[in-house]
């Protein structure tokens, strides 16, 4: 039999599930109910004439479907979490791959031309000096 933990912590849906399931239900009638699933079936069997097992069957239904909702929604978080690690890895190889090019190129041109290169280096020493100090006088 459903407890009253499972009734209470999903209410709103199990509320809207009775309501659909036995149309002659209203908001009233299942506000008389006061936590307690023997309380709930006996206002559900006197308004709608339900016996106490279909009503117990149902509402076992509804926890059973909301754990199987619950279990493919976690399964589905689990697949998301995977692709998305899939997709890091991916884009981090290929992130490695362009600066170990990167640095082929620039250790090339080093070797290629050391003079234009200490040039280059110095300038670019010197720029970076510059904002350095111009951001610290701020």
């Amino acid at each position: 039999m459903i407890t009253r933990e499972e009734i209470r912590g999903r209410w709103n849906e199990v509320k809207g599930r009775l309501l659909d399931q036995w149309g002659q239900l209203t908001d009233d009638d299942l506000q008389q109910f006061r936590g307690s699933t023997t309380e709930l079936i006996g206002v559900i069997q006197k308004k709608t004439g339900a016996t106490r097992n279909e009503i117990e069957a149902f509402m076992s239904n509804l926890v059973n479907d909301g754990e199987r909702i619950g279990s493919r929604v976690s399964g589905a978080a689990m697949q998301y979490a995977e692709e998305a690690g899939d997709c890091a890895k991916e884009n981090y190889d290929r992130v490695a791959l362009a600066a170990n090019n990167f640095s082929r190129q620039v250790a090339h041109s080093v070797r290629s031309r050391p003079a234009e290169s200490m040039a280059i280096a110095f300038g670019v020493g010197l720029v970076a000096g510059a904002l350095l100090l111009i951001s610290r006088r701020r």
